[in-house]
């Protein structure tokens, strides 16, 4: 796969493409991830928000229990809550950083994925290198968009994340993350790959035959 992926591109000739678009390819749509549902349902803000309410409920019982002082109890509560500020903080400092990097660019002819906090890169996905594609809800409207390739198609699930499918390590999935509208997406998504397919279809293909004798010329054959 090192040919559709292209590190650390400063210049766009077009917002989230590393190129200008041949002749006839056409921009469908264009999109960021939302950082508030990257912070909840990506990075699991709430549950570190229960983790430490959990600890300070626990900081206070066990200190009325022991008969510590007022004052020791509530310097415990504001040790967890500051630490829980900090993490909370960082978290949605990095959410927003992946909504501000990472644009999506669905074509007539490819899906591109511009992407990278700390170091910007761009994948490539031709259509026909996809197997097929997946939508996951996260609410109403919102949810991901996992894009399956073809067995010969390898990516590092490492370096994509967070725009990959959970838990896909042997074959890693590229993802269109945390969408606020993904059912229109999908819809795009899923129109393009069709008459991507269907104009390959109707095409014919063409094999070259020699004809015994070297005095004729090769024949071209259509076939199905």
């Amino acid at each position: 796969m090192k040919q559709f992926v292209t590190r650390e591109h400063e210049i766009e000739p077009l917002p989230g493409l590393p190129g200008v678009p041949p002749a006839g390819e056409v921009i469908l749509w264009q999109g960021r991830p939302s950082s508030a549902l990257v912070a909840r349902h990506l990075l699991k803000v709430r549950w570190i928000v229960g983790y430490f309410l959990i600890l300070a409920s626990w900081a206070v019982l066990a200190g009325l229990n022991d008969g510590q002082p007022v004052g020791g109890i509530v310097f415990s509560v504001a040790v967890l809550t500051a630490l829980a500020g900090v993490l909370i903080g960082m978290i949605e400092l990095f959410a927003w950083a992946v909504e501000k990097t990472t644009l999506y660019t669905i074509t007539t002819e490819r899906i591109v994925i511009r992407f990278g906090v700390a170091i910007s890169m761009t994948l490539n996905l031709p259509y026909r290198q996809v197997d097929g594609v997946a939508l996951a809800r996260l609410g109403e409207k919102s949810g991901m968009i996992a894009i399956a390739l073809l067995p010969e198609q390898r990516l590092s699930w490492l370096i994509q994340w967070p725009h990959v499918r959970g838990f896909r390590f042997s074959r890693p999935e590229p993802s269109l993350i945390c969408l606020p509208d993904a059912d229109k997406v999908a819809n795009v998504l899923s129109a393009a790959i069709g008459q991507y397919r269907g104009a390959l279809a109707e095409q014919p293909r063409i094999i070259m035959q020699e004809t015994a004798g070297s005095a004729m010329p090769p024949s071209v054959v259509a076939a199905e």
